[in-house]
């Protein structure tokens, strides 16, 4: 299983761009998961179902499965947001975990820049970047780059990117260890 980050300001088209390169790599046969960071609050559940009654009344987790497909949510209740090691490790093996978001983790990424944002560079200011996709000329960058519009291209640029989960998990915990990454606060407490 190897990973790698796809960063980028929001409207760069870091989403359009996945759903063009995710193809092209499961047509190559190779299983992917992705990873979302979202910045704000956002819910999967619908007020009204069985599943969302569950949480409301105060599970910690609710999982809910069907012939088709399986969602476990977790709610944090009193803990802090885990990190990024932590959600690596609870993913099932795949060949390939593109990350999306999570810019300043030190998992190694591409970073997705497009002009019309008029948003700067993040490649000067942030840790691990291998690679860029873009559609105008980067200052100072000296390593490879592809276009907007090649997804071909940019999979490949990914895949080169892209470094095995035990060596990401190990740098990513070096400040926080997956153990304390999975309690609530108040378990961590001492004394």
């Amino acid at each position: 299983m190897k990973v790698v980050g796809l960063a980028g300001w929001s409207g760069a088209g870091k989403t359009t761009l996945l759903a063009r390169v995710i193809p092209v790599l499961t047509a190559r046969g190779l299983g992917v998961s992705t990873v979302k960071h979202a910045h704000h609050a956002f819910d999967i559940d619908q007020p009204g179902k069985d599943s969302h009654v569950h949480r409301s009344a105060g599970a910690t987790e609710v999982l809910v499965a069907s012939g088709r497909r399986w969602a476990l949510m977790h709610e944090l209740r009193a803990a802090e947001e885990p990190r990024l090691a932590a959600l690596l490790m609870r993913l099932s093996p795949v060949d390939l975990v593109i990350v999306e978001g999570f810019k300043r983790e030190a998992h190694p990424k591409v970073e997705i820049h497009r002009a019309a944002n008029g948003k700067p560079w993040l490649f000067p200011d942030i840790s691990h970047v291998h690679g860029l996709i873009c559609d105008a000329d980067p200052p100072q960058w000296g390593g490879p780059r592809v276009g907007l519009d090649a997804a071909e291209a940019a999979a490949d640029l990914m895949l080169e990117a892209a470094q095995p989960l035990a060596d990401v998990v190990a740098r990513l915990t070096v400040t926080a260890p997956l153990d304390l990454a999975r309690q609530p606060r108040k378990a961590r407490r001492t004394g």
